[in-house]
């Protein structure tokens, strides 16, 4: 019998973190992982690609997801959360509220993206309590270090990046504050004015060397998000 195949596509960003890109709306999914521990920052829509994702990271690292870094509070990003119910989740508050009192939203904004309605509301009807709220974190896995951090208001008032200091490079999960496969999203959870300065902010927790992972498309470098910044700082 022949070995499992990988569902998603892996991509090695350092020694540590991998990516992948979940084919509804090009989310990434983040990976880090030591001989001691697995983070998994974001887990898509749909509990089948959650699901998937799980099974991905057992297969590359021989282990379970032991901690969930969710960016921020859209649908794309947090649906699938309930599959790691083993591990502990770090967030915002809004991403909290969002999977309490918010859910109708979270529903109502995944269809207009063309979400397939029975797999959200499988998502929604399995959602668990998470926690806990953070805006800063520090979580030491021995070879790596990873930090999570609020640098400020851009994509909502809430994103969070993550940090992974490797012995290679560092790498920045930048959630949606950073976009590679299309143009930023702008819209009612949005600070158009405040997003470049929290960009600047993003560029110095990384380094002119880091690799910036965007929520949605290809790994970038500090230059990219530099023009990001400068673009959103002209509209």
């Amino acid at each position: 019998m022949g070995e499992a195949a990988l569902n998603w596509t892996w991509e090695q960003v350092s020694t540590h973190a991998r990516r992948c890109r979940l084919p509804f709306c090009d989310v990434t999914v983040g990976l880090v992982a030591t001989p001691t521990a697995v983070v998994l920052i974001d887990t898509g829509t749909t509990l089948r690609e959650a699901r998937a994702v799980a099974d991905d990271v057992r297969l590359l690292t021989g282990r379970d997801v032991g901690h969930l870094i969710l960016t921020h509070h859209h649908f794309d990003h947090i649906l699938g959360h309930s599959v790691f119910t083993a591990a502990q989740t770090y967030c915002a508050p809004a991403v909290i509220a969002a999977l309490d009192t918010g859910s109708a939203q979270v529903r109502a904004e995944a269809l207009s993206h063309g979400a397939d309605a029975a797999e959200v509301d499988r998502a929604l009807a399995a959602s668990v309590p998470i926690g806990p709220a953070v805006t800063h974190a520090v979580l030491d896995l021995g070879d790596v270090t990873v930090r999570i951090s609020h640098p400020g208001r851009g994509h909502t008032d809430h994103d969070l990046i993550v940090l992974v200091s490797d012995i290679d490079r560092p790498v920045v999960f930048c959630g949606d504050l950073v976009e590679e496969s299309g143009e930023p999203c702008v819209d009612h959870d949005s600070d158009l004015q405040e997003w470049p300065t929290t960009l600047d902010r993003v560029l110095a927790a990384g380094g002119p060397s880091a690799a910036y992972v965007p929520g949605h498309g290809a790994v970038v470098d500090a230059e990219f998000v530099r023009r990001q910044a400068d673009w959103l700082a002209r509209r």
